[in-house]
């Protein structure tokens, strides 16, 4: 049998997704179904005098209307994580209402919702719904809400502060390494707001079946037991048994999927109250609106260095914006999946950061791929260019003297930050070594100043990262400020005949689990890839689990597979042993058969599965069957790194960025498909590219969403992005079974900052050291001619 592992398989799912046999939430239409269309406030802070829906009840085909009076006594939208001030004290968390009953805090904050016959009669009713609106100041900049005077999002925080958090050693210490550098480079900027634009939209129908007694609620989720979760749990009091949670197959979501959403709760509800399913799918308007964005970080940085070049210390000050509301993850982002990771590859002796999350008169801010992890990378990496630049050294040499030293994790102990961390296994130099290489270092050099010479202004810049993904274990994390546990379950049914069906909690949205899973149990088990069924997404068939996020579906989700993979063997091997008549001890198990050491008795997989079935030659006091479910919870976070490069060249009459190459090596330990692998590498890599270059999620000062609309909001396309070079170096993660570290956000963390360094570099004749992203050409054109 031919190993499965670390082969390139063509991915099983594609072939229902290409021939248009793929089940997304808005393709399921129910018996006497609904549809649902909400009022969205058009303003982005204002009173609601009134909500007037006379009309709107008389129009032809309309069901129901609910305005925020009829929900008041529901429970809001809870939040996931908790995050404290520096003093002790609880972040300030208001009540996230299904529908707001007497301010909009938001642009698209719900007032009311019309249930109708057909979508278009639900839209229609809901231009003849009156609000009287009493508009009122905003405020969209995450550090202008925190000023004095600014106007509250909500009464009980205080200038809008959600919490103030500090993590590192102590500020004295900071300051006064600081202080005594040979060197300090300070750089403030903005980590601009994106939106996630997965290709579905959200999607939700409730459906609630009074003869038994039981909800079900079909959801475009990336976590369908934890939306259970909070609905019964927290919102509407349900009890688990009685609430069904489907995820079918789900068009992306780059984290914007993860979280428990108003829209979730409501038409759950609402399917009660009027006795029919409800079903609601955004338009892209809604989505851009209402769908939680990313990044929106103000930042002032402060990084010392000694007469030599190595880092002596980091300052950080950062304003996050957590939105009118706070989202599901959102306080974890700029705390515990960025501040943690301020260490970066380097051997920063000093590290403070302070991070001030604010309300703003804004869709919420919550994960993003990469979620915190690339606003710190972009930080680290633009001080790193930015102060070799300003010392005049190379920006590969500067890294690779302040990179810490190989370590295994096995017989050396992880590396300890001085930011709450202990890195699982790193080997950082060959990895940008490897870059080096491809990029044709040296020769570049040589071709940028001939370029220069000739009047042609081409760039390099570099990103060296590392993240924390497998995001667990329940107890650090719960430590940290986490709701949930964040372990991860799977079961394994070997069937009579020895096919296997594998029931997992992790959810695909596109990251190719069902080929992924599958070559795991098909190699451990040595049996043929097509005898290898996962299910997952329905809460029902699984039985518990934390979904996908934060790179964990194999290394935690995998684990947990991996475990009752394990039982299945060991409880194989005594059916085995009874068998052949010999000692389990005695037996090897390898390509689908247990063997007689030194011998060629042997019994395959299929024939043992169907003994523990039909069990009339069974080993005395050993039940029959061959199933079993296991829970996994990490010791540790899995720490995948990297080196990306990206060389750009800048039109100089009209400042258009043109990228050139882009090399990515990244090491994300073990890889079980990687075809696959490339592919996350690529996504990611063009997301981190969008952010650099083309996109902003832009409010007004009125807290309008000025690129609400693919007119607007600009996005890479095919003939922005170079053919991406990509390789590898493989360090194991020590701590699990697989070895792997996760590969879903490495390319949205590098990426980033690799481009803006690439044009920093290529702006350097001009003396321009730091631009806003995305470096459009109107803005790249203003610098070169400032």
């Amino acid at each position: 049998m031919t190993k499965m592992i670390g082969k390139s398989v063509k991915r099983v799912e594609d072939k229902r997704f290409i021939t248009g046999k793929g089940q997304y939430t808005d393709d399921i239409v129910l018996p006497n179904m609904t549809y649902a269309h909400f009022v969205r406030s058009p303003y982005a802070h204002a009173k609601i005098l009134s909500v007037d829906t006379a009309e709107a009840l008389k129009h032809p085909g309309v069901v129901a209307i609910f305005t925020g009076a009829d929900v008041a006594e529901v429970n809001g939208v809870p939040c996931g994580w908790q995050v404290n001030f520096k003093n002790g004290e609880t972040m300030k968390e208001p009540k996230h209402p299904l529908l707001v009953v007497n301010k909009a805090r938001h642009a698209g904050d719900a007032v009311a919702v019309v249930i109708a016959e057909s979508k278009e009669a639900a839209r229609d009713a809901v231009d003849l719904i009156e609000v009287d609106y009493d508009e009122l100041d905003a405020v969209v900049d995450p550090k202008k809400a925190a000023e004095d005077g600014a106007p509250l999002v909500h009464e009980d925080a205080p200038n809008n502060i959600c919490f103030d958090w500090e993590l590192g050693n102590p500020k004295e210490e900071v300051d006064a390494a600081i202080a005594s550098s040979a060197h300090v480079t300070t750089l403030e900027f903005a980590n601009q707001r994106v939106a996630p634009n997965a290709i579905e939209p959200r999607s939700y129908i409730g459906d609630y079946d009074a003869a038994y007694d039981k909800y079900t609620l079909y959801t475009s989720t990336q976590n369908p037991h934890l939306i259970r979760l909070l609905i019964c749990a927290f919102v509407l009091g349900i009890p688990e048994h009685k609430v069904r949670v489907v995820s079918k197959d789900v068009g992306g979501g780059f984290g914007s999927k993860i979280f428990h959403y108003a829209e979730e709760a409501l038409v759950t509800w609402i399917s009660k109250q009027i006795g029919r399913p409800v079903k609601w799918t955004a338009d892209r308007s809604e989505a851009f609106l209402t769908d939680a964005h990313g990044r929106d970080h103000v930042t002032k940085a402060e990084m010392g260095f000694d007469a030599d070049g190595k880092i002596t210390g980091l300052r950080i000050k950062t304003y996050a914006a957590m939105g009118g509301y706070l989202s599901t993850f959102a306080p974890a982002v700029p705390t515990y999946l960025h501040g943690t990771l301020l260490q970066g590859l380097y051997t920063t002796p000093k590290i403070h950061i302070d991070v001030v999350a604010t309300f703003t008169h804004t869709s919420a801010v919550d994960a993003y791929r990469g979620a915190g992890r690339p606003e710190a990378t972009y930080l680290l990496e633009r001080m790193l260019d930015t102060a070799a630049l300003e010392m005049g050294r190379d920006p590969a040499e500067l890294r690779l003297q302040n990179f810490i030293p190989a370590f295994n994790g096995i017989d050396e102990e992880g590396y300890v930050t001085n930011v709450a961390l202990q890195y699982d296994s790193g080997n950082y130099h060959p990895v940008l070594h490897r870059a080096l290489e491809m990029v044709g270092y040296e020769d570049f050099r040589k071709e940028q100043a001939a370029a220069r010479e000739n009047g042609k202004l081409l760039g390099i810049g570099f990103s060296t990262y590392i993240e924390a993904c497998g995001i667990a274990p329940s107890a650090v994390v719960g430590a940290l400020g986490a709701r949930a546990g964040l372990f991860e379950v799977s079961q394994v049914r070997v069937q009579p005949t020895g096919k296997v069906s594998v029931y997992t909690g992790a959810h695909s949205h596109g990251q190719g689990h069902e080929t992924t899973f599958a070559q795991v149990v098909a190699d451990k088990f040595g049996i043929p890839l097509e005898d290898v069924d996962i299910v997952h997404g329905d809460s029902d068939s699984v039985a518990f689990g934390m979904g996908t996020y934060g790179s964990r579906s194999l290394a935690v989700g995998g684990s947990a597979l991996v475990k009752s993979i394990e039982k299945v063997i060991e409880k194989g091997t005594k059916i085995a042993a009874h068998k052949l008549e010999a000692a389990e001890e005695d037996l090897e198990f390898a390509e689908g058969k247990w063997t007689v050491k030194g011998t060629d008795k042997s019994i395959g997989f299929a024939d043992v599965s169907l003994t523990a079935y039909v069990p009339h030659d069974y080993p005395a006091g050993l039940e029959p069957g061959l199933d079993f479910s296991s829970f996994y919870d990490p010791t540790n976070f899995t720490y995948p790194f990297g080196a990306h490069i990206a060389i750009v060249e800048v039109d100089k009459d009209t400042g258009k960025v043109s990228l050139k190459r882009f090399i990515a090596v990244d090491d994300v330990g073990n890889v079980i498909n990687p075809m696959i692998v490339d592919g996350q590498i690529h996504g990611g890599v063009v997301q981190g590219v969008g952010q650099a270059m083309f996109e902003h999620a832009y409010y007004d000062e009125d807290g309008q969403l000025i690129t609400g609309s693919y007119m607007d909001y600009a996005m890479p396309r095919a003939d922005d992005i170079p053919m991406i070079e990509t390789d590898r170096t493989t360090t194991p993660c020590p701590h699990n079974p697989l070895g792997v570290k996760g590969a879903g956000e490495a390319g949205a963390i590098g990426s980033t900052p690799a481009v803006v360094n690439a044009v920093m570099d290529a702006l350097s004749p001009f003396g321009v050291k730091n631009l806003s992203m995305p470096l459009t050409s109107e803005s790249v054109w203003r610098a070169m001619n400032s």
